[in-house]
């Protein structure tokens, strides 16, 4: 590709030139036929922009406040694993490329780069994930977040083992030995597996498939930070997270990387907000690649999105700088959007600014 990237998914094919192939797929890949994959971007295309026009516009305010902490912009960066396959800076030049943007950033459990580096990096408000880990993993975890000023915890909950990713299967992919240290006096460094690769073995040692809604208690008890549960996509779900106690929901489903045939995270955000009726924050996670993306998200309840690809993309491409193209990129579009369908501030976007597929069937029958 000639030229400069204009838009978030040019800076996917310059991924892919520059990444070893079983990075690349470890990356872009998803779960066994790759329904959903597909789906959390189409989903978005299916959704029309009703504008509002000769509306002054001259001035766009696309702040926000999240759990109390004010961002320039409803997006935070997605806790995805293992930055340092992508560049050797990894999550400490995601961390510096989010400060600079003034946006929050989740960092992943499985970060190539410890907590303790990424949070001495730069001065950033900064969420901590983790999954449905054993208990001692996941006390230490919380422990050493809290120490270091993270300001939540962001409890992936639809992993409780992993998802079929045949492109890593194919690859032979290894847990790389930077992610296995991490763990170092909680589990074993030497991690064997007779299939030729180590991540079930990683999966086994670290992942509790007994950890369930009543556990959460327990995670509160060992905290003062508040608790997002990501990985929702029903309203069933999401009533049981507000019984127990989460600060925010996040829809989501994993990138598509675990269970395949979900729905895409955009065709049930509505579902979710509807079961939580304002009680606490619901953000969506998944498919989005434009600023108009954020607009329909934001439209159908959403507080805020989490972009995970698209930053690996960026980091991948060009470091630090191509993190902050990358957001930039999203906000430009955004206020654009925001502009042209005649919003000025994010509480100007409405639900009747959108148009849903199955709306749109309804009203030709």
């Amino acid at each position: 590709m000639a030229g400069e990237p204009v838009n978030v998914n040019e800076f996917e094919e310059l991924a892919r030139q520059v990444l070893p192939k079983v990075c690349y797929d470890l990356f872009a890949g998803g779960a066994e036929d790759q329904y959903t994959l597909k789906e959390n971007i189409e989903a978005f295309h299916r959704i029309i922009i009703r504008p509002r026009n000769l509306v002054d516009v001259s001035r766009i305010n696309m702040s926000t406040v999240i759990l109390g902490h004010r961002t320039s912009a409803p997006i935070i960066v997605a806790p995805t694993s293992s930055h340092q396959l992508a560049h050797p800076e990894g999550e400490v030049a995601t961390a510096r490329g989010a400060a600079a943007c003034n946006i929050i950033m989740g960092l992943a459990f499985t970060s190539t780069c410890t907590l303790e580096e990424v949070a001495s990096s730069c001065k950033a408000v900064r969420f901590i994930q983790t999954f449905a880990f054993k208990r001692d993993i996941t006390a230490n975890m919380v422990q050493r977040a809290e120490r270091n000023g993270f300001r939540a915890i962001i409890l992936t909950a639809d992993t409780p083992r992993l998802g079929r990713k045949e492109a890593d299967i194919r690859n032979n992919l290894e847990v790389a030995g930077f992610i296995i240290q991490y763990f170092e006096g909680l589990i074993s460094t030497e991690l064997a597996s007779d299939k030729g690769s180590n991540v079930e073995a990683y999966a086994a040692e670290t992942l509790d498939p007994s950890f369930c809604w009543k556990d959460i208690a327990w995670l509160k008890s060992i905290t003062k930070l508040p608790i997002l549960i990501k990985g929702v996509l029903t309203c069933e779900d999401a009533t049981k997270a507000i019984e127990a106690g989460v600060a925010g929901i996040i829809v989501s489903n994993h990138g598509a990387r675990q269970l395949d045939y979900t729905p895409a995270s955009i065709s049930v955000l509505e579902e979710v907000v509807h079961a939580v009726q304002g009680k606490v924050p619901v953000l969506l996670d998944g498919g989005i690649r434009r600023g108009t993306d954020i607009f329909k998200a934001l439209a159908q309840g959403a507080k805020a999105v989490l972009i995970g690809r698209p930053v690996i993309y960026g980091l991948a491409t060009k470091g630090e700088t191509g993190i902050k193209q990358v957001i930039e990129m999203l906000k430009n579009e955004l206020e654009q959007t925001m502009a042209l369908a005649g919003c000025c501030t994010l509480d100007d976007i409405t639900r009747s600014h959108v148009v849903t597929e199955k709306e749109r069937f309804l009203c030709r029958m």
